[in-house]
């Protein structure tokens, strides 16, 4: 049996598999068709829309390293998790973690539940919510982990036992982990979430989604909805997005190193109320996370002495870091999670969930962490 090899060697090779011969890097294949030999013969490639070889390429690389069997790629994270609702049918019932990406939540409520889906919304970190939202007519309980914005690990191989033992399905959005820090799947879910947008690219220069299956028995289903759905992604947003992967090793350990760092220098600031990063020993499902990850992550959210103003204003009193509602890139972000990623949430959704009007999340890129934290000294200084 030959060696299982490393992630950063799998992630840069993996592509030259699909690649023409010679090829270091998996040609852009920008073709909306495809000629057939003969009339309604249907070739491997025929249509973009249902596939293409570019994104073939990105799919089965993000298989490989999520330990999946199959995958599709999509035009959006959102994309991808639209498609996997599309499994489910009216009378379903869907139990989701409370702190979810804002777009998730809208998604859910305003779209799906339109189709005649039920939701219930719990803190997955807690363990009896997610047994007691359980349902008969329960077929996916959706799990974001580290969640966004606030950092709440949940437990993955406890959730799949009370999943398998409802015959439900469990997925897990592995955007802030990434396959690197951590592996869903052999954890015990069935299915794996990304935005590619954010750290897998890590350049903010692609909209990409990604969904991948842990054994084939969902192939079929999920190919043949991105097909009939059409939320295919461009070639070259795929071609893009196999270069970020090359690096993604990398830039994820620095990513990590950066948000430690900064998320001790918070600790000590008298303005800050709380700091929320899973790598700090304080955390407090700090040894779940290392239990189930290899690393932290590049996000550290934290509240402010303060309200909405205080923390609006310290957000732009802060050089250097980018004002921007995405995350996971090179460069480093600050964001006011209330008016921006979570915007379409409701305040009272939001203070119940412990998601305060003072929250700031940043986002460490990979500069020099002492620029970094100089910049944040700079805004604090002002508060002083």
């Amino acid at each position: 049996m030959a060696k299982r090899r490393g992630f950063e060697t799998e992630a840069i090779h993996l592509s030259k598999k699909f690649g023409e011969r010679g090829a270091l890097n998996v040609p852009i294949y920008q073709n909306s068709t495809f000629a057939q030999v003969e009339p309604g013969k249907w070739e491997d490639y025929t249509y973009t829309r249902t596939n293409n070889p570019t994104e073939e390429a990105l799919r089965n690389a993000l298989s490989v390293l999520e330990g999946g069997a199959y995958g599709i790629i999509t035009s959006s994270g959102l994309a991808a998790i639209n498609a996997l609702c599309e499994m489910f049918d009216s009378g379903d019932h869907i139990v989701s973690t409370a702190d979810v990406y804002g777009g998730t939540y809208r998604l859910f409520t305003e779209f799906v539940a339109k189709r005649g889906i039920e939701f219930s919304f719990v803190e997955s970190k807690d363990i009896t919510q997610v047994s007691g939202a359980v349902r008969e007519n329960t077929k996916l309980i959706y799990v974001e982990t580290p969640s966004n914005p606030l950092l709440e690990i949940t437990d993955i191989p406890a959730i799949a036992r009370i999943a398998k033992s409802q015959g439900a399905l469990l997925a897990v959005d592995n955007t802030m982990a990434t396959p690197y820090f951590q592996k869903p799947l052999e954890l015990g879910a069935d299915i794996v979430i990304h935005s590619l947008s954010k750290y897998i690219s890590g350049h903010t220069n692609v909209i990409g989604g990604a969904l991948i299956v842990k054994d084939d028995s969902y192939r079929d289903q999920i190919k043949f909805i991105r097909k009939a759905t059409g939320a295919n992604p461009a070639p070259f947003d795929c071609y893009l997005t196999l270069l970020g992967l090359k690096t993604l090793a990398l830039r994820m350990r620095r990513h990590e190193e950066n948000a430690l760092r900064v998320a001790k220098y918070l600790v000590e600031q008298p303005r800050v109320v709380s700091v929320r990063y899973p790598g700090l020993s304080e955390h407090p499902q700090h040894e779940l996370a290392k239990k189930q990850m290899s690393g932290f992550g590049g996000i550290v959210s934290f509240e402010l002495d303060g309200d909405e103003k205080v923390a609006k204003k310290f957000i732009q009193d802060t050089e250097l870091f980018t004002i921007s509602i995405s995350f996971g890139s090179v460069a480093s972000f600050i964001s006011y999670p209330a008016q921006m990623s979570h915007k379409d949430m409701p305040r009272e959704e939001r203070i119940k969930r412990g998601f305060s009007d003072s929250l700031v999340r940043l986002s460490l890129g990979i500069e020099d962490v002492n620029d970094l934290i100089s910049a944040l000294d700079g805004a604090f200084s002002k508060m002083r």
